[in-house]
């Protein structure tokens, strides 16, 4: 990363190991992921008792790994204590926060930004070279752009979005990082302190053992898109967090939790097949009791809110896209059956 911030925890939320050996034998596909020549690391956390976890025999559960769009859950977190605090209204369009916004947001509600139901013309597809999402990369920091050409702003980039077309009955949602940058803007003009201060005490609230690391635009921007790296063991601590329901290490209240309540229960767009069985809720997914997030190259974040019960999964495809969707299901599903079988 070109500009990376970061964070480490005040407070470590202290593990003790205490590993279930039947795991591999309860949970289908368990055996098959992690002997997978793309597996970096698992780990699965009972509130403060690691249950399971492996790694590959070039990895460790401590070494910081991409998270990819599992980083989209800060905005999940920050958006919540936002609402909590009478700051953002989601229902108002995003030129209310954002007036110099180009077309392919202005009129958007931000509600429909934190479910992935806005058709605009950014496209992300990572096969096509020309896809909208590696121009993204450039203003993220990710990328240099090409030569001769100047470095563009996270605010240049998605101003430049152009095409929203409110008529459109999605069926399924359309998914864009573009508006989780969007919505990082948004939270940068209405939050009351700093975003890297919001990162600060998200990190308190989780108790990293290691280092929490996310990387910035040149404007400034966090990269909430996709830009952190934590241990699958960090990862797994941060998922602690909706488990306890918004609870910091302390056990004292700190994220929203009747935000993530109403995200659980509340209607919202299936995610495409065959991830279908969850549902794409203010910047999570979900399917009423897991809740988490996919992350592109391979990773996984999935919690189950009612046994406190987190497993982190780290990976890195190496085809050409980078991304495959039946093993993205296979992961998501094998998670859903390891938290099952562990709570």
């Amino acid at each position: 990363m070109r500009r990376m911030l970061m964070v480490r925890s005040r407070h470590v939320l202290e593990l003790t190991e205490s590993p279930r050996g039947d795991l591999e034998d309860r949970v289908d596909g368990l055996k098959s992921l992690v002997d997978n020549t793309a597996f970096s690391a698992l780990t699965c956390i009972k509130k403060n008792r690691i249950v399971y976890e492996r790694c590959a025999s070039d990895f460790s559960t401590r070494q910081p790994h991409s998270i990819q769009s599992v980083t989209k859950l800060h905005i999940h977190l920050i958006v919540g204590r936002l609402v909590s605090q009478g700051l953002l209204d989601l229902d108002k369009p995003v030129q209310h926060y954002l007036p110099d916004i180009g077309s392919g947001y202005s009129n958007a509600p931000i509600q429909s930004l934190l479910d992935m139901a806005v058709d605009n013309d950014f496209s992300e597809d990572y096969s096509d070279p020309l896809s909208d999402c590696y121009a993204e990369e450039i203003a993220l920091g990710w990328r240099l752009p090409p030569e001769g050409e100047a470095e563009i702003s996270l605010a240049d980039f998605a101003g430049s979005i152009t095409g929203y077309r409110p008529e459109t009955h999605l069926g399924e949602i359309a998914y864009k990082s573009a508006n989780t940058d969007v919505l990082t803007m948004i939270c940068q003009v209405v939050c009351p302190r700093p975003l890297c201060v919001e990162i600060e005490a998200i990190a308190d609230a989780v108790g990293y053992e290691g280092t929490f690391y996310i990387s910035k635009s040149a404007d400034q921007h966090p990269a909430f898109s996709g830009g952190a790296c934590l241990s699958s063991r960090d990862l797994a601590r941060f998922g602690l967090l909706f488990a306890r329901y918004g609870h910091d290490v302390h056990g004292e209240p700190f994220a929203n939790a009747d935000f993530l309540q109403k995200t659980l229960l509340r209607r919202a767009l299936p995610m495409s097949p065959p991830k279908n069985w969850l549902r794409y809720s203010n910047h999570t997914m979900t399917d009423g009791r897991m809740v988490g997030h996919a992350g592109y190259g391979g990773q996984f974040l999935m919690v189950d809110t009612q046994t406190e019960v987190s497993c982190a999964f780290l990976s890195v495809l190496e085809n050409e896209e980078g991304y495959d969707d039946s093993y993205m299901a296979q992961v998501a599903e094998t998670l859903k059956e390891l938290c099952l079988a562990v709570g």
